[in-house]
């Protein structure tokens, strides 16, 4: 439908936004979040990174969306064949890590493959749905300012796994209530 794209609604928000939610996601190019999810020019606050891995910036920009926009739901948006959680899958079955900063990345995603692994879960979409429930939980403990706003009642972090092949997302976490 493409809500919320025109001149009129552009003109609407120089001025300020009011998102109704922020996605942090994965900045695989198939999982643009505002086409996916048909939305519009202040509809969401998006934050990415490779295999939305966490780090001081993403919280910066989460805590600035929670305290200052008031945004009441964080997405979590992970998706299947995510190429992150395949290198780092096959980081750790090597036992050899990579160089430069995908290195970091990697770093940050081993204790979802490695959960993933203990418990019997092999593939690379049952460590992507670990990793995005890991990265709730996460933010929930590491962030004061959300983990605040959850107890107050005023956000809440979900995460979803997206098909890239079927276009759908599924629920895989929930942390709050709104």
């Amino acid at each position: 439908m493409h809500p919320n794209q025109d001149a009129a609604r552009r003109s609407s928000l120089a001025e300020g936004q009011n998102p109704f939610a922020v996605i942090f996601g994965c900045s695989d190019s198939r999982l643009a979040a505002e086409i996916i999810f048909d939305l519009g020019l202040g509809d969401a606050f998006v934050v990415r990174t490779a295999g939305q891995v966490i780090d001081d910036a993403v919280l910066g920009s989460l805590e600035y969306s929670i305290s200052e926009l008031k945004v009441p739901l964080i997405v979590i948006l992970g998706h299947d064949s995510c190429g992150a959680v395949k290198a780092t899958k096959s980081a750790v079955e090597a036992g050899e890590m990579p160089t430069g900063f995908i290195r970091d990345l990697v770093e940050r995603i081993t204790p979802s493959v490695l959960t993933s692994l203990r418990n019997e879960k092999h593939e690379v979409n049952d460590m992507v749905v670990e990793h995005v429930k890991q990265t709730a939980g996460r933010l929930a403990d590491t962030s004061h300012v959300i983990s605040d706003a959850i107890e107050k009642g005023q956000t809440a972090v979900i995460g979803l796994s997206y098909s890239l092949g079927e276009g759908r997302v599924e629920l895989v976490s929930g942390i709050g209530e709104l």
